[in-house]
């Protein structure tokens, strides 16, 4: 097994049917995955479910699935199940889109895929989403949650989102 693999991504053209379709793939998996985590007591400030498939989108098919993804899949389930809280939506479409930018900018620039790569699409989203968090609540230890108890979450992230990424690597 390939530690570090070459990785194309897919930059999906204009807003195609293939687009939309992907950008509803994506959203409908941060709206299940969320729920299913949701039955396990504070599992999503645990897991951090809502970004596993915005990481997928952005670092396969580019800035506008991801951000398409990162917007639309906290809205969704704000409008659905009113989680998150309206308090904490702004956080979570900001750290949302940070992960959307970062994992459609790595994945551009190096044209590689390894855990190294995915943990620095985490480490970046979930540092400048801290300080975004810092800014929009004034309290750190809002900002600093995410290391604290989304620390699994965020293992996950990598992990498992390598492996699917590996996956996914040969679709064009």
């Amino acid at each position: 097994m390939n530690v570090v693999s070459q990785f194309r991504q897919v930059e999906l053209s204009g807003f195609s049917v293939r687009t939309y379709g992907f950008c509803l793939l994506f959203i409908a998996g941060n709206i299940l995955l969320p729920q299913l985590c949701h039955l396990i007591p504070d599992g999503g400030k645990i897991l951090l479910p809502i970004y596993f498939f915005t990481l997928i989108a952005g670092y396969k098919f580019g800035l506008k699935v991801g951000l398409l993804t990162a917007v639309l899949s906290p809205l969704c389930n704000y409008l659905l199940f009113g989680m998150p809280s309206l308090t904490v939506l702004p956080v979570l479409l900001v750290k949302s889109s940070f992960l959307a930018i970062a994992a459609a900018w790595v994945s551009g620039k190096t044209a590689k895929l390894s855990l190294l790569h995915v943990a620095l699409v985490v480490l970046v989203y979930q540092v400048a989403g801290g300080f975004a968090e810092w800014g929009l609540t004034g309290e750190w230890s809002m900002a600093l949650r995410d290391f604290r108890l989304g620390y699994p979450g965020m293992l996950l992230q990598v992990s498992v989102g390598w492996l699917v990424l590996r996956w996914l690597s040969e679709y064009e």
